[in-house]
């Protein structure tokens, strides 16, 4: 099964816990994502226009399929309230074929 597609972890931050929550919903019920983990908050800094900044944000986790990579950017800029959202690709090297099985299933439009 795993040669069959390759599967892939986004990562990308929102500002409060409401909005987080809304995308990871969304992502699921679009079956845009199999499984969303929301993490925080969390502290970040960073400098965004010249300037130092320090905000709690909240990190969702995302596991797609490559087949289904372009529509969850998509998405996520969408859904999204930051002028340029962080969006991480990260492809997956291994995981279990049954984990595997089910995440296809999951990201499956119908």
């Amino acid at each position: 099964m795993m040669a069959d597609f390759s599967l892939i972890e986004c990562t990308t931050t929102f500002g409060n816990a409401e909005a987080a929550q809304a995308c990871a919903t969304a992502l699921v019920e679009q079956r845009l994502a199999g499984c969303v983990q929301i993490i925080g908050p969390i502290e970040s800094v960073y400098r965004w226009q010249g300037e130092i900044h320090r905000d709690k944000e909240w990190k969702l986790t995302i596991k797609t399929t490559s087949s289904r990579q372009a529509d969850l950017i998509a998405a996520i800029r969408h859904l999204h309230s930051y002028t340029e959202p962080e969006i991480i690709i990260l492809p997956i090297i291994g995981a279990s074929e049954g984990y595997a099985s089910w995440l296809a299933e999951q990201t499956t439009p119908i």
